[in-house]
């Protein structure tokens, strides 16, 4: 018995343009420093170290999380909805939020606060036109407890960001937040992602 396959007709098999032709190698310097950008990142924000966190934001950032919906597989371009989101934020609204949180008592939010964990991987980075800018994709898997609950709150996500290197080291300048949920199983996104 023999069986043909059928191909649809809008799936590329194969292609001769190289994949990932500006990647930046595991391993390489380059690579080692954003990886640990992003890991002491993952860190501040779990242990609650906001000021410090907002000091390695650019001035220009764009910090936004789109809406998912649940599409067939020949619609699967379209499930993320950018017209709709659930965050959307620039420099000066994240430092507003970081100061409602660590200097006033109106966060009820976050007072007290989160218990989270983010595991940061499946770190691919990019080079750029400009040598201090670096396109990087990653992978977050957050938990998250609060009061007295029994249960952890996990949320997953690609995150892709542009990430700019100065003399006195790398700065977060944009982020766009995919979540893998389209209802999402938190109360609240009171926490950075």
């Amino acid at each position: 018995m023999t069986m043909n396959a059928v191909i649809p007709t809008d799936v590329s098999v194969a292609s001769d343009a190289p994949f990932r032709p500006n990647r930046v190698p595991v391993g390489s310097p380059a690579y080692n420093e954003i990886t640990e950008f992003l890991y002491e990142e993952a860190w501040l924000l779990d242990e609650i170290r906001l000021a410090e966190w907002v000091a390695r934001l650019d001035v220009d950032l764009r910090y936004t999380c789109p809406v998912r919906q649940t599409r067939p597989l020949h619609q699967h371009a379209q499930s993320i909805v950018r017209t709709v989101m659930h965050f959307d934020e620039t420099y000066a609204s994240i430092r507003g939020r970081v100061g409602r949180i660590t200097d006033t008592r109106s966060a009820w939010a976050e007072d007290p606060p989160s218990r989270t964990r983010r595991l940061v991987t499946n770190i691919l980075v990019d080079s750029t036109d400009d040598p201090d800018e670096f396109e990087v994709k990653s992978y977050l898997l957050c938990s998250r407890s609060r009061f007295e609950e029994t249960n952890l709150l996990f949320l997953s996500c690609v995150r892709h960001d542009l990430l700019r290197r100065y003399d006195d080291g790398i700065k977060l300048a944009r982020r766009e937040i995919i979540v893998d949920q389209t209802v999402l199983g938190f109360p609240n996104l009171a926490i950075f992602l």
